[in-house]
């Protein structure tokens, strides 16, 4: 924490006459101290928000775009032909990686919880699976499908786009989510620090009149309130930062088997620095918004 003050002292340099106008302590240093926290905890957690969304979305996107189905819906005479066939096909077919369908048992298992773990696929008209798993460079769905109604009659290919794109959709909304979250933190972040630095101009009106009379200019006085409540959003949203990334780290965590969106929430790789730019950006929009508090109320002092 002790680095921080000393790399905003380089910034904005202090001087210890006009550091005198603005109070140390009490309610306005509180309200600055917990405002700036409590946005930059919430903000950490709307950033692993967003990029946590932004992860799912391509994992998603990513999956499903490479996979497709085909379900062979024929009389159980000629069901398993017509599987064969459609596999022989897909066997000469450009992009397809893997081609295999599925056996009885792990078609019942994808049907048990809708019919439960004892049915048994003889008793229904269930139709035959086959998975198919695409190269990076991606099959022509329109021409398979050709190739499928020609030789295969009872052959149906689900590609999963109409499954792919909402998916992709909610996840990217998300995300969007996220970031406006993150604006809005910056925004009430503003006002919260502008209603204090309002709070301490009006506490210190009387101060202010006696260093206009021995000359002291306004750029002078605010100067004075913009260093010390930026240096308050600074120590604030530092200590919120380190709160939230702590928070965000006892989070539970998933195996590679896991696709919970919960607890694939968080930061990874690089991601982890991320949140160290949550500190300087409020000192950031603490200064702005004591720049434009203090030369609005300096001048309804004049």
């Amino acid at each position: 924490m002790k680095l921080l003050p000393a790399l905003f002292s380089r910034i904005l340099p202090s001087d210890a006459q006009a550091d005198r106008v603005v109070p140390p302590s009490g309610f306005t240093a509180q309200l600055t101290l917990f405002a700036a926290g409590a946005m930059a905890f919430l903000a950490v957690f709307a950033l692993a928000l967003s990029l946590a969304a932004g992860r799912l979305a391509e994992q998603w996107g990513n999956e499903l775009a490479r996979s497709a189905t085909i379900r062979i819906a024929a009389p159980a005479e000629q069901r398993q032909a017509q599987t064969d066939a459609a596999l022989r096909i897909l066997e000469t077919t450009r992009g397809i990686a893997q081609a295999r369908a599925l056996s009885d048992d792990e078609q019942a298992e994808l049907l048990a919880p809708w019919f439960g773990a004892e049915l048994e696929l003889d008793s229904l008209p269930v139709p035959r699976l086959i998975e198919v798993i695409e190269t990076s460079e991606g099959m022509d769905a329109a021409g398979l499908r050709l190739r499928l109604a020609a030789e295969v009659p009872g052959a149906v290919l689900d590609d999963h786009s109409r499954w792919r794109a909402p998916l992709v959709k909610a996840a990217s909304r998300l995300r969007l989510l996220g970031w406006a979250s993150i604006l809005l933190i910056a925004a009430v972040t503003a006002a919260m620090v502008t209603l204090a630095a309002n709070a301490a101009l009006a506490a210190n009106a009387q101060v202010i009149s006696v260093l206009r009379l021995v000359g002291a200019t306004d750029d002078y006085i605010a100067h004075a309130f913009i260093r010390r409540f930026t240096l308050r959003a600074l120590i604030g949203a530092a200590g919120g930062m380190v709160l939230g990334m702590i928070a965000v780290l006892l989070l539970p965590r998933g195996g590679d088997e896991t696709a919970s969106f919960l607890t694939g929430l968080g930061f990874q790789g690089i991601h982890w620095l991320m949140p160290l730019l949550i500190p300087p950006l409020a000192a950031g929009v603490a200064f702005v918004a004591t720049r434009l508090a203090a030369r609005r109320t300096l001048e309804g002092l004049s």
